[in-house]
């Protein structure tokens, strides 16, 4: 098998009841469900340019203690329920027919082609995250038009896009924020335009949305997500821009992401909105950043003090090294961050309607600077204050991919690491168990074992985080995105 065979394609799709060799735990019922590329290949032997760009796959790991696999003869106990499948998407079938007309990266486009792309048939390549929205199960991409997805067969049921009187954009983000206190879902949209505009919603189970408030910006910046906490929404406007006014510029114009410039000068503007009157209360600005993923946010002092950790790379020109030859080629200094904590010293003056930077502060500290990638929390401390951040662990300047994950506990600083189980490793969820500490739990990552050819699901525990079960799928997955775990996704007896 080549190198990194992470960033190659895996057109082989399986549904296959996995022996576990360990032990889950018996609370351990429900599903995982993770996204991301599974094929870069495109019709005629051509190849999609950027890693972004590679069609949709999804993978659905679905626990069983105390069940056997389906005809195993390990004598193992517990059993995985493993499926794979691609998202049989428009985009999907155009690449498979000669069709494909670009992407995130790839593909040049005309006016006609990106206004169609914008307006009336935006992509559906969905390949960074599967979301719950009330009964359905929608993979995202960064198009506000999702995928509707059936969570036990992963077949593609339909498109959902909003339709109603809420204000919308031509651009989405990928990653929705939750508040597990009320179960309310957010997001936001770009609208480009001579004056451009972000507009934060809160979601609805039904599909509609209550749109929570706007605020204008003269070139958008390339946002891939946001903060959330009990009273705010946090838009960190990255100085990565764009002039919205070339998307409408006659003729061939270059792939979506390499029209956005990078501006440092603009510094990093951190946008604070009240969730519940959609004013915004603070926009204090810092040096220029960038970063892909925020990683949890909360309050302090009654909420006059907000706090979010993001992880950060020094500038956003390294998007371009995400190319699938650069990466092949061991380039992967955009893929290892650091975390950072970013306060906001709102004052004390929240009640206020508007004030500017010059009546707030915003600073940074970084918590971890030896390399992490794609960077979680556990779900049950999202939009409150958290104490261990899981990632995977990636080496800076970084020449491989990432060779284990980490814990990192941000009131001691301590790290711990796991490494065994394969060569490279991919984004850990946490999954809350049933004691009393935040970490009480087990984290699931993917591995890749390169000589097998083969990757593992790991199951490690939450505390000592070491390995507690393992299982081997029947090929390799390429390095994907994004995962959530899904407790009510549980296995279905046979026949």
């Amino acid at each position: 098998m080549e190198s990194y065979p992470g960033f190659h394609s895996l057109e082989d799709e399986r549904a296959a009841s996995l022996a576990v060799e360990g032990s889950l735990p018996e609370w351990l019922t429900g599903s995982l469900i993770r996204n991301g590329p599974g094929t870069f290949s495109l019709a005629g032997g051509e190849s999609v340019d950027h890693w972004f760009d590679g069609l949709a796959m999804c993978y659905r790991f679905t626990f069983d203690p105390g069940n056997q696999a389906r005809g195993s003869t390990t004598g193992a106990e517990d059993a995985v329920h493993y499926r794979n499948r691609f998202l049989e998407t428009d985009a999907y079938e155009e690449a498979r027919t000669g069709q494909f007309t670009g992407g995130f990266a790839t593909g040049e486009t005309t006016l006609r082609e990106r206004l169609r792309a914008f307006v009336t048939e935006p992509y559906d390549n969905t390949n960074i995250i599967v979301e719950r929205i009330g009964d359905r199960y929608l993979a995202l991409t960064e198009s506000p038009r999702a995928v509707v997805v059936d969570p036990d067969t992963l077949g593609v049921e339909g498109h959902f896009q909003y339709d109603g009187s809420a204000p919308v954009g031509q651009l989405a983000c990928a990653h929705l924020k939750r508040d597990p206190a009320t179960g309310t879902m957010f997001n936001f949209e770009t609208e480009f335009g001579r004056t451009s505009t972000y507009h934060v919603h809160a979601l609805t189970d039904d599909g509609g949305r209550r749109h929570v408030g706007s605020v204008e910006t003269d070139a958008p910046a390339y946002m891939h997500s946001f903060a959330l906490t009990p009273r705010y929404v946090v838009l960190t406007e990255f100085p990565l821009r764009v002039n919205p006014l070339t998307f409408l510029t006659p003729g061939r114009q270059a792939p979506f992401i390499e029209q956005f410039e990078w501006q440092p000068d603009r510094g990093t503007r951190v946008i604070v909105m009240d969730r519940s009157s959609g004013r915004v209360l603070a926009e204090p600005v810092a040096d220029a950043v960038f970063g892909f993923h925020h990683v949890n946010a909360f309050e302090r002092d009654g909420g006059t003090e907000l706090v979010f950790d993001v992880e950060t790379i020094p500038d956003a020109t390294a998007i371009g090294e995400l190319s699938l030859e650069s990466l092949r080629d061991g380039d992967l200094n955009a893929i290892a961050g650091r975390l950072e904590r970013f306060t906001v010293d709102l004052g004390g003056v929240t009640g206020r309607a508007r004030y500017g930077a010059e009546d707030t502060t915003v600073s940074r500290e970084m918590l971890y600077d030896d390399g992490t990638a794609l960077p979680t929390v556990s779900p049950a401390r999202w939009c409150r204050s958290h104490r261990y951040v899981y990632a995977m662990s990636m080496d800076q300047p970084a020449t491989e991919w990432a060779t284990g994950v980490v814990k990192y506990d941000t009131e001691t600083g301590d790290v711990s690491e796991f490494d065994s189980g394969g060569d490279y490793f991919g984004e850990p969820i946490f999954v809350p168990g049933d004691g009393a500490t935040e970490d009480a739990g087990v984290v699931l990552t993917v591995a890749l074992d390169v000589d097998a050819g083969r990757s593992r699901l790991l199951v490690l525990d939450g505390q000592r985080f070491d390995e507690r079960a393992r299982a081997v799928l029947p090929h390799f997955v390429p390095f994907d995105f994004h995962g959530r775990y899904f407790p009510e996704v549980r296995a279905k007896p046979a026949g």
